[in-house]
Protein backbone atom coordinates (compact mmCIF):
# COMPACT_ATOMS: atom_id res chain seq x y z
CA UNK A 1 0.00 0.00 0.00
CA UNK A 2 1.18 3.67 -0.54
CA UNK A 3 1.62 5.97 1.94
CA UNK A 4 -0.53 9.08 1.78
CA UNK A 5 1.63 12.78 1.45
CA UNK A 6 0.32 15.08 4.21
CA UNK A 7 -1.45 18.39 2.60
CA UNK A 8 -0.17 20.77 4.84
CA UNK A 9 3.62 21.67 5.52
CA UNK A 10 4.62 21.11 9.44
CA UNK A 11 7.53 23.59 10.77
CA UNK A 12 9.98 21.90 13.61
CA UNK A 13 11.89 23.77 15.33
CA UNK A 14 15.25 23.27 15.98
CA UNK A 15 17.94 25.62 17.92
CA UNK A 16 20.61 23.87 16.02
CA UNK A 17 21.47 21.75 18.65
CA UNK A 18 21.86 18.39 16.64
CA UNK A 19 18.21 18.57 15.07
CA UNK A 20 16.89 18.75 11.62
CA UNK A 21 14.60 20.73 11.46
CA UNK A 22 12.47 21.05 8.33
CA UNK A 23 10.49 24.11 7.39
CA UNK A 24 8.95 24.98 4.21
CA UNK A 25 11.12 25.40 0.88
CA UNK A 26 13.16 22.55 3.16
CA UNK A 27 15.62 24.53 4.84
CA UNK A 28 16.59 24.52 8.43
CA UNK A 29 14.67 26.49 11.12
CA UNK A 30 17.53 27.50 13.38
CA UNK A 31 16.31 30.82 14.59
CA UNK A 32 12.83 32.21 16.56
CA UNK A 33 12.14 34.88 13.87
CA UNK A 34 10.26 31.72 12.01
CA UNK A 35 8.05 31.69 15.15
CA UNK A 36 7.38 35.26 15.02
CA UNK A 37 6.99 35.17 11.14
CA UNK A 38 4.83 32.09 11.24
CA UNK A 39 2.57 33.90 13.60
CA UNK A 40 2.53 37.08 12.12
CA UNK A 41 1.72 35.31 8.14
CA UNK A 42 -0.78 32.79 8.78
CA UNK A 43 -4.62 33.13 10.03
CA UNK A 44 -4.05 29.92 12.38
CA UNK A 45 -0.85 28.83 13.64
CA UNK A 46 -0.95 25.75 16.49
CA UNK A 47 2.29 25.42 18.61
CA UNK A 48 2.62 21.89 20.44
CA UNK A 49 5.24 19.46 21.23
CA UNK A 50 5.64 16.78 18.45
CA UNK A 51 3.50 13.75 19.21
CA UNK A 52 1.39 15.22 21.78
CA UNK A 53 -2.00 14.11 21.59
CA UNK A 54 -3.30 17.25 22.61
CA UNK A 55 -2.04 19.13 19.66
CA UNK A 56 -4.06 16.28 17.41
CA UNK A 57 -6.95 17.00 18.88
CA UNK A 58 -6.60 21.20 18.65
CA UNK A 59 -5.47 20.43 14.56
CA UNK A 60 -7.93 17.75 14.21
CA UNK A 61 -10.83 20.21 15.15
CA UNK A 62 -9.45 23.04 13.09
CA UNK A 63 -9.46 20.72 10.57
CA UNK A 64 -13.06 19.85 10.82
CA UNK A 65 -14.39 23.51 10.72
CA UNK A 66 -12.28 23.70 7.27
CA UNK A 67 -9.17 25.42 8.70
CA UNK A 68 -5.68 24.76 7.57
CA UNK A 69 -3.52 25.69 10.36
CA UNK A 70 -0.47 26.15 10.22
CA UNK A 71 1.58 23.65 12.89
CA UNK A 72 4.72 24.63 14.65
CA UNK A 73 6.23 21.16 16.35
CA UNK A 74 9.02 21.64 18.59
CA UNK A 75 11.50 18.85 20.39
CA UNK A 76 11.50 19.48 24.29
CA UNK A 77 15.14 20.64 24.07
CA UNK A 78 13.54 23.57 22.18
CA UNK A 79 10.67 24.22 24.04
CA UNK A 80 12.26 27.15 26.30
CA UNK A 81 13.07 29.10 22.97
CA UNK A 82 9.89 28.72 21.96
CA UNK A 83 7.96 29.93 24.74
CA UNK A 84 10.06 33.13 25.56
CA UNK A 85 9.70 33.96 21.73
CA UNK A 86 5.82 33.28 22.43
CA UNK A 87 5.79 35.47 25.61
CA UNK A 88 7.30 38.37 23.52
CA UNK A 89 5.01 37.98 20.92
CA UNK A 90 1.86 38.46 23.14
CA UNK A 91 3.82 40.72 24.71
CA UNK A 92 4.50 39.14 28.22
CA UNK A 93 1.30 39.28 29.27
CA UNK A 94 0.44 36.23 32.01
CA UNK A 95 3.77 35.64 32.40
CA UNK A 96 3.52 37.12 36.09
CA UNK A 97 0.26 35.81 36.97
CA UNK A 98 1.38 31.89 36.48
CA UNK A 99 -0.42 31.91 33.17
CA UNK A 100 2.33 31.49 30.63
CA UNK A 101 2.23 30.28 27.11
CA UNK A 102 1.14 26.23 27.92
CA UNK A 103 1.14 23.95 24.90
CA UNK A 104 -0.77 23.18 22.65
CA UNK A 105 -0.85 27.25 22.24
CA UNK A 106 -2.92 28.74 19.31
CA UNK A 107 -2.73 31.70 17.51
CA UNK A 108 -5.41 33.40 15.40
CA UNK A 109 -5.10 36.34 13.46
CA UNK A 110 -1.55 37.44 14.95
CA UNK A 111 -3.01 37.35 18.49
CA UNK A 112 -2.56 34.59 21.32
CA UNK A 113 -6.33 32.49 21.37
CA UNK A 114 -4.78 30.29 24.25
CA UNK A 115 -4.71 26.59 24.19
CA UNK A 116 -6.98 23.14 23.97
CA UNK A 117 -9.48 24.19 26.83
CA UNK A 118 -10.18 28.04 24.90
CA UNK A 119 -10.27 26.10 21.23
CA UNK A 120 -12.81 23.34 22.96
CA UNK A 121 -14.78 26.16 24.78
CA UNK A 122 -15.39 28.57 21.86
CA UNK A 123 -16.14 25.77 19.59
CA UNK A 124 -19.19 24.69 22.12
CA UNK A 125 -20.30 28.20 22.77
CA UNK A 126 -20.59 28.62 18.77
CA UNK A 127 -17.96 31.33 19.09
CA UNK A 128 -15.31 29.54 16.69
CA UNK A 129 -16.48 29.93 13.69
CA UNK A 130 -16.99 33.82 13.99
CA UNK A 131 -13.47 33.84 15.22
CA UNK A 132 -11.65 32.23 12.32
CA UNK A 133 -13.63 33.92 9.83
CA UNK A 134 -13.33 37.69 11.63
CA UNK A 135 -9.09 35.89 11.27
CA UNK A 136 -9.46 35.27 7.50
CA UNK A 137 -9.33 31.34 8.38
CA UNK A 138 -12.93 30.76 7.02
CA UNK A 139 -14.13 31.97 3.66
CA UNK A 140 -17.91 30.43 4.01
Amino acid sequence: MQEAIPYRTYLHASSGRGNDGIGIGGGNITDMDTVSKAVSENAVVVFGRRGCCMSHVVKTLLLGHGVNPAVFEMEEIDEADVVSELLRINGRKGEDSGGGIQFPTVFVGGELFGGLDQVMAAHISGELVPILKGAGALWL
